[in-house]
């Protein structure tokens, strides 16, 4: 118990920092600068590139689609030593919300994307996601990222994993992390998302891990076991 709870604290804290840290990103303007550096009024000529377009944007996607098939596959019959079935079905879980939630909220929202604005060939006027009640002109739905989603989602693996395999969720962590990035990076080259657009669907991931990680009693499925006490060996 003592274990899921300082956890949990600990979760909540890393996200309030972060948090306020994507508040003073919003407010200080850096989105339009940074996109100005790569766009012009003929668009963003990253937009079709192979490199972000196909391999880091529908390779991303597919890539994303075939982790979570070996993890239903892992719950359903671990290939690993590692948490109790229980624990990995709240993992897949947990990562299925993020891919849910995310693009769901994306679909609600009247921001449009860079390459939707005037500023650099479309038609609609630049308004910050933080200011919903007003309409841009454009199509919206842009904000936040859903592709990022694609590797963000997968810190449910690290929250549900780390007590009794801290390496395999501290490797789960570390991927999710660089590849959310790469992705949003991917986006951001093309004029399909902000970089604010990335950073706030990590947020919003993270968030939905800890949540789910907090709201399952401690006792439940091995969490709060020291390291090894839950594990489940691979049937041979």
């Amino acid at each position: 118990m003592h274990i899921h709870r300082s956890a949990s604290r600990g979760d909540l804290w890393i996200a309030l920092a972060v948090l306020l840290g994507l508040l003073a990103w919003d407010f200080s303007g850096l989105d339009l600068t940074l996109t100005r550096w790569i766009g012009s009024p003929f668009g963003f000529s990253w937009r079709d590139h192979f490199l972000p377009s196909r391999l880091l944007h529908d390779g991303g996607r597919i890539l994303g689609w075939c982790v979570l098939f070996l993890l239903v596959i892992d719950a359903a019959k671990p290939l690993l030593t590692g948490p109790a079935r229980a624990v990995r079905l709240s993992a897949v879980g947990t990562v299925l919300a993020g891919l849910v939630i995310v693009p769901l909220a994306k679909r609600f929202s009247t921001t449009s994307c860079p390459w939707d604005l005037a500023e650099f060939g479309g038609r609609a006027a630049y308004v910050p996601h933080w200011l919903p009640s007003l309409a841009d002109g454009g199509p919206g739905r842009c904000f936040p990222s859903g592709h990022a989603v694609a590797a963000f989602a997968f810190f449910g693996v690290y929250f549900f994993w780390r007590t009794s395999r801290p390496l395999v969720a501290r490797v789960a962590l570390a991927g999710a992390l660089v590849l959310g990035l790469s992705f949003g990076w991917a986006q951001w080259i093309r004029g399909a998302h902000f970089v604010s657009h990335t950073l706030w669907s990590a947020w919003l991931c993270w968030v939905i891990g800890a949540l789910a990680f907090r709201l399952r009693p401690a006792t439940a499925g091995g969490l709060g076991d020291p390291p090894g006490a839950a594990e489940v060996t691979p049937a041979p």
